[in-house]
């Protein structure tokens, strides 16, 4: 009875986001709810950068985003899951890794793996209980990582636009000249429309340490639910990547969603919408299994 008391109010909760402007996600709502953003507080570790976060309390699962390289907690997507986790009453946390956004250090002295660390320390220190993992682009990469090393705290994974392994992987396959090239300059600038520079430079030692953190030549020791979801029109992240994780992945419980016109910051209201169902049809799965 419970089960169907759930699927009922979650049914609720699907026609109120698809009603006119998206409801809980819509622009004027989040402006008008800016009283109730969650406030920026910083975590301190010993010998280590402090960490920004927003926090949200509420029922388990809880929801954790990733943001993606360069990015922060104060994207869109970060900030219209926050309102959609307080308008069910589940706990959400948002952060910036070291040398994003709020966070203390310096971008171009981190890798793949101070990110790790940051990630695990989130959920070893400030999320309770089981958490589905969000991440956006390279935020899907650690969400994997993370996965991987924390399993028991890792209740479902939603990657979007997952970019695991993309940057070792582009390097590896320009051409030999080209990487010679870069190695003798110490670094690889790539071109993006992201940044003020349109560019992101990535040193030969950030290559060379996120070669210790691919997971696509094997198997991914990974058994939670996984939602991948990607835009065809990405020309950050091809798309073939999430198919790739889905492939090496041991979970029997695997979807990949294409989006023929999405881009790769996802960041559309109707990939919003999407994001948004995918979670929440988690959610439903995790509370009506237990």
């Amino acid at each position: 009875m419970a089960a169907v008391a759930l699927r009922s109010c979650r049914r609720g909760l699907s026609q109120i986001l698809s009603n006119g402007a998206l409801a809980t996600l819509s622009s004027k709502r989040l402006e008008g709810d800016r009283r109730h953003k969650s406030t920026v507080q910083y975590a301190s570790r010993p010998d280590l950068p402090k960490l920004a976060y927003r926090r949200v309390k509420g029922k388990s699962p809880g929801v954790v985003f990733l943001p993606g390289y360069g990015s922060s907690m104060n994207g869109q997507k970060a900030e219209s899951l926050e309102e959609f986790c307080r308008s069910l009453g589940h706990s959400y946390l948002r952060f910036d890794y070291t040398g994003h956004g709020a966070s203390e250090g310096v971008l171009a002295e981190g890798t793949i793996g101070t990110w790790k660390k940051d990630v695990l320390f989130v959920l070893d220190e400030l999320a309770e209980g089981p958490q589905i993992l969000v991440g956006s682009s390279i935020g899907g990469w650690l969400m994997l990582l993370a996965a991987i090393a924390r399993p028991e705290k890792t209740a479902a994974l939603v990657g979007i636009s997952t970019a695991a392994d993309h940057i070792v992987t582009s390097f590896n396959t320009l051409p030999i000249e080209t990487r010679k090239e870069c190695e003798e300059k110490g670094e690889w600038t790539v071109p993006t429309k992201h940044t003020e520079e349109g560019l992101y430079k990535f040193s030969m030692d950030f290559l060379k340490e996120a070669e210790n953190h691919c997971v696509l030549q094997s198997p991914i020791p990974i058994t939670c639910p996984v939602r991948l979801i990607h835009g065809l029109k990405d020309d950050e992240v091809p798309w073939h990547i999430s198919m790739q994780v889905a492939e090496r992945v041991l979970s029997p419980d695997v979807d990949v969603i294409l989006r023929r016109h999405g881009q790769h910051r996802m960041s559309e209201k109707d990939d919003i919408k999407l994001m948004v169902y995918t979670i929440d049809d988690l959610i439903d799965k995790l509370t009506t299994l237990v």
